[in-house]
């Protein structure tokens, strides 16, 4: 047996006195004699205050984790994006966020020809991008979903694949405006509001309700009487000093080759001013890069020259030629007489035409140039270049507006204005009713004195209202998807090519008419059904309905 080790000599044996081990471990002496156990001290920190939320700006601890394993921030500092919080990319490939069991065509396919239609669609907008650049992504999201809700698990491939096809073969737009723009059921609807606007003969018939009376034309600037006093007297104010119309300083009308360069030039901007917003939507890449190396802080409003985005008090930004333009009725009946069309005598002549002109500067004013006349179907029937009379010498040919050159001039202008009024006689009539954009400016060129007319502008009026209005370049991009008067400066414009688009924007205030005609119709026909049920009941009326002519009626400014 092993020895003890007296590790228990301190300890009081359990049983005392009891106890029948011949040599017990424990102690049997008094408890007073024992030794008694040294005493424990555990030190206690003093309690901080801990606060309720701790400071984002205080450091968090650093744990002491090897460096390979990521150190992830307590979670009630993440950041967690919430579902209305999720921003989808609007750049760059779309991703397709459909469920699974709701699509008959894997995903993954789906998503490879999305891709594919996307960059088909990259390529196309290249030249538009920088100004629209969610519109390859919009626009293949839109094409994929229109092939997938045509087509099935079998022939969705082959769809794709045929609408990339289509799109290599579009022509690369240039502005948002132009037809290439939109997916496949785009441009098929487009075509097809075409084909009903264009299929549509406009006819007097149909246009009678939307004639303005004469009230309506004066307070629009129409001239309805021809102008007392005499006519043809003054043709031409050579020598004679006026305002110049572009810079507003006094000069002497010369002809050209009389003038000096280096003195009599007009220094002016040929842009109107207009209203902007640095580093806004509405302001071309051209205009962004001008206001990045200006003053003008982003959001500030800006009215500047739309031609060169140069500030009101700024000098002109191109050279040329004073101009002068006169625009109160005795004034144009002096310089060339004013006339009516003579009465509708025969059958032949047409119930419906499209006008429009362009005009030049001269030495009598602003004078016409070019007319154009098409009729109720845009079938061109009257295209032809006036020649000035005898004494009218011209200043500027305007080319940038008008579209006419000197050689174009002096190959084509043949008949002076006096001819032209009596070819448009051989055309239309007393009767007949005129369609045009601002019309009395074309009138009051020609020295016509017309009332049966629609004009455009009291069809797409200014939100503004009078005498605000909408220019035929903005009526047609908007309504028509049409880019019109989009040359580089030197083509112009085209008279032929604005009396269509005059004529279209007529035909399609009509076949839009006719569908909310349609729907008056049977709203009226359940109107009066209910009405006449009330009125057995004891009660019940027509609904009031607003003539057209009220629409029809100039609001003030």
């Amino acid at each position: 047996m092993f020895s003890p080790l007296g590790l228990f000599r301190s300890l009081p044996c359990p049983e005392r006195d009891s106890c029948t081990r011949l040599q017990c471990v424990f102690s049997h002496k008094p408890p007073e004699e024992l030794p008694r156990p040294p005493s424990l001290t555990i030190p206690v920190e003093e309690a901080k205050t801990v606060p309720a939320k701790r400071l984002i700006s205080s450091p968090l601890p650093t744990p002491k984790t090897p460096s390979s394993i990521p150190v992830e921030p307590p979670r009630k500092l993440q950041k967690l994006d919430s579902p209305q919080n999720k921003h989808v990319a609007r750049t760059g490939v779309p991703i397709l966020n459909i469920p699974p069991a709701t699509s008959s065509v894997a995903i993954p396919v789906r998503q490879a020809m999305l891709k594919t239609l996307y960059d088909h669609f990259v390529i196309l907008y290249d030249g538009i991008s920088s100004l629209h650049p969610n519109l390859a992504s919009d626009h293949a999201r839109r094409q994929e979903q229109e092939v997938y809700s045509t087509a099935n698990k079998f022939t969705y491939r082959n769809a794709v694949i045929q609408s990339v096809a289509a799109i290599k073969r579009r022509s690369l737009p240039t502005a948002i405006g132009h037809p290439s723009i939109g997916t496949e059921g785009d441009l098929s609807a487009r075509a097809e509001a075409k084909k009903s606007i264009t299929a549509l003969h406009v006819t007097a018939a149909l246009l009678a309700p939307y004639i303005p009376s004469l009230d309506q034309l004066k307070a629009w600037g129409y001239i309805v009487d021809v102008p007392p006093g005499p006519s043809h007297a003054e043709p031409s104010l050579l020598g004679k000093p006026v305002k110049c119309e572009r810079c507003g300083e006094l000069f002497v009308v010369r002809m050209l080759q009389e003038q000096d360069p280096g003195k009599e030039e007009c220094l002016h901007h040929w842009g109107r001013i207009s209203s902007r917003i640095a580093n806004g939507k509405n302001v071309s890449l051209h205009h962004k890069v001008h206001i990045a190396h200006s003053s003008y802080h982003s959001g500030e409003k800006i009215r500047a020259y739309n031609c060169c985005f140069k500030e009101v008090s700024d000098k002109g930004c191109v050279r040329g030629p004073h101009v002068f333009y006169e625009s109160e009725p005795e004034t144009l009946h002096l310089r060339h007489a004013f006339s009516q069309l003579a009465p509708s005598s025969t059958s032949e002549l047409l119930d419906v035409v499209a006008l429009d002109c362009e005009m030049i500067y001269t030495t009598g004013g602003m004078r016409v140039a070019r007319v154009s006349v098409v009729d109720g179907s845009a079938n061109q029937v009257f295209d032809e270049l006036v020649r000035m009379d005898e004494g009218i010498e011209i200043l500027d040919f305007n080319t940038r507006f008008s579209g006419i050159t000197q050689e174009m001039y002096d190959k084509r202008a043949l008949l002076p204005l006096s001819s032209i009024q009596k070819s448009l006689n051989l055309l239309i009539g007393n009767d007949s009713l005129i369609i045009g954009h601002a019309l009395e400016n074309d009138l009051k060129t020609l020295r016509l004195v017309h009332h049966r007319v629609v004009d455009t502008v009291f069809l797409y009026p200014h939100p503004r209202g009078a005498p605000y209005r909408r220019s035929l370049r903005d009526l047609a991009r908007e309504h028509l998807n049409l880019t019109i008067q989009d040359g580089d400066g030197s083509s112009g414009h085209s008279s032929l090519e604005d009396a269509i688009a005059s004529l279209d924007l007529v035909r399609l205030y009509l076949v839009n008419n006719a569908n909310k005609s349609k729907e008056l119709s049977t709203a009226s026909s359940s109107l009066t059904w209910k009405a006449s049920s009330s009125s057995s009941n004891g009660g019940g009326s027509r609904p009031k309905v607003t003539p057209v002519s009220y629409f029809l009626k100039p609001r003030q400014k």
